[in-house]
């Protein structure tokens, strides 16, 4: 297939995958083994059903309902009012972005034929996909257990043609006005595909992948941040050796080093100007980098890991069985393994934020360096970077406060019947703003080490830090006097979420 279609499998689908599709980077298709796997177990499920037997969320109520049977007349009425009731959710609604890789991840998980539903639903949420029209998804309301049961009724509710859809425009209109305008038929449920539409953890998934892709950057822009703070505070490479991450034989550790000597070189006449400084050892957060870069690049492999486990999973209730003559009832809809993967990733990114401000810190404080203070050229006058710190101390607090994992607490809902909950979701979206956080972090600390990279003329830094200058330097200009620091925070934030630092570094960096 092209490199722009994906033929969906319900496997192999990765993080960098979900980035492509959220940002319509890629078109997906059904695949034909996929329809194949579908189809047979819809008509297996359809032969039961001929037959009079009674099955949970095929012809019974749902949770504590589920010893209610529903006569075969009712069937479709039952799965729509599944849809309408459990659309309780509430808030901002997630972003465009992040609604597409809800509904990728949703399709890839009902295309493993698990769930006993007919092509035509996953078909339905390509067309929307491809269509641009995305139901409008609140972001709060679901405790991650059974699934994402609020958020996903939502996406169902705009498939069958209620509630609001975005537009391309990134209006918010009535999905059966948008669907009529674009020919697009909504779906009628059929059999059990109401509670298959939303049960299952896509939506903690979708968003923990993009927070996750977006972390990997960050992770590989603290690298870049920490060589060009590591310079401007004339800074030893020696810690940096090879021989060191041999001893503590971390993987990330040993990544970062490399990372760090691709972007610092061999020396630099910044380095050169203090071979014999007599200074024996760097503050931690300058030689420690390996150590609580690679951590977080180690902690962020396992959470991806977990993550694309996840996307390639089954996760309804119950499971169909074909070839095995069973339907199970289950519990892969619980929440858990994501929740404590996306804790997991919080704290960890929210430490490499921690690091970033120590940086930031250093090159601010006079008694840290000879840098004058607060990167002011004259000082007292003017103020210098000295509320950038004081804004990056209170966002890496803020992540403090966020990263206290959503995993540690459930509470019992559905009369009891769904007693242990993962809050998931909740984790997901915190990881979020933790990543938005620390991306304001990190393009603080590049602003501040710009500036006192300036301060440090005629002296000049690597080829790959002075690359990483000359870029931010195109539209951040040297502070000769104070200004609205917060812009130039946001121009660079910019730059960082358009790639354009990470795609102009030429510079091979490992995760």
């Amino acid at each position: 297939m092209s490199q722009n279609i994906w033929n969906l499998t319900g496997e192999n689908v990765t993080v960098d995958l979900v980035w492509k599709v959220a940002h319509r980077k890629v078109e997906v298709i059904l695949s034909t083994d996929a329809r194949q796997k579908m189809q047979e177990s819809r008509s297996y499920i359809e032969g039961r059903i001929a037959t009079g037997e009674v099955m949970y969320g095929v012809n019974t109520g749902f949770g504590a309902f589920s010893s209610v049977r529903i006569s075969d007349s009712q069937i479709e009425d039952l799965q729509r009012n599944l849809i309408r009731s459990h659309c309780a959710g509430i808030g901002t609604p997630f972003t465009k972005e992040e609604t597409r890789a809800i509904m990728f991840l949703r399709a890839n998980a009902l295309a493993r034929g698990h769930s006993g539903i007919r092509p035509t639903v996953v078909e339905k949420i390509l067309e929307f996909l491809k269509a641009d029209v995305l139901p409008v998804i609140p972001s709060q309301g679901s405790v991650g257990a059974s699934g994402d049961l609020a958020p996903l009724s939502h996406l169902a509710l705009g498939l069958i043609g209620e509630g609001e859809v975005w537009t391309e425009q990134g209006e918010v209109k009535e999905a059966r006005d948008v669907l009529k305008s674009k020919g697009i038929e909504p779906l009628t449920l059929k059999a059990k595909e109401g509670l298959s539409l939303i049960n299952g953890c896509q939506v903690m998934t979708a968003v923990g992948m993009l927070a996750a892709w977006r972390a990997r950057r960050f992770l590989w822009m603290t690298d870049l941040a920490g060589a060009m703070s590591l310079e401007a505070l004339r800074g030893s490479r020696s810690a940096f050796d090879p021989l060191i991450a041999a001893t503590r034989p971390h993987p990330g550790e040993a990544k970062t080093a490399r990372n760090l000597l691709k972007l610092l070189g061999a020396t630099s006449t910044i380095a050169e100007s203090h071979a014999n400084c007599n200074k024996v050892q760097d503050a931690y957060s300058l030689r420690c980098m390996p150590a609580v870069h690679g951590a977080a690049k180690d902690s962020l492999g396992y959470v991806w890991k977990v993550l694309e486990t996840e996307a390639n999973s089954s996760t309804d209730n119950p499971l169909v069985f074909a070839s095995e003559n069973k339907v199970l009832s289950c519990g892969n809809f619980h929440g858990e393994p994501v929740a404590f993967a996306l804790d997991f990733a919080a704290i960890s990114a929210s430490a490499v934020a921690n690091i970033s401000e120590c940086r930031i810190e250093k090159l601010i404080n006079p008694s840290m360096s000879e840098l004058p203070a607060f990167l002011a050229p004259n000082g007292g006058l003017n103020s210098g970077h000295m509320i950038v710190q004081v804004a990056a101390a209170s966002l890496v607090s803020e992540n403090k406060i966020l990263a206290h994992p959503a995993s540690v607490d459930s509470i019992p809902t559905s009369a009891d019947k769904e007693d242990h909950v993962s809050m998931g979701t909740i984790a997901a979206r915190k990881f979020g703003s933790i990543i938005g956080n620390c991306e304001n972090v990190v393009a603080m600390e590049m602003l501040s080490a710009t500036q006192a990279l300036d301060l440090l003329k005629p002296l000049e830094p690597s080829s790959a830090v002075k690359r990483a200058y000359d870029l931010i330097r195109r539209q951040v200009p040297f502070a000769k006097e104070d200004r609205v620091f917060a812009k130039d925070v946001a121009k660079i934030k910019e730059m960082i979420a358009s790639n354009l630092i990470l795609e102009n570094m030429c510079v091979d960096l490992e995760f």
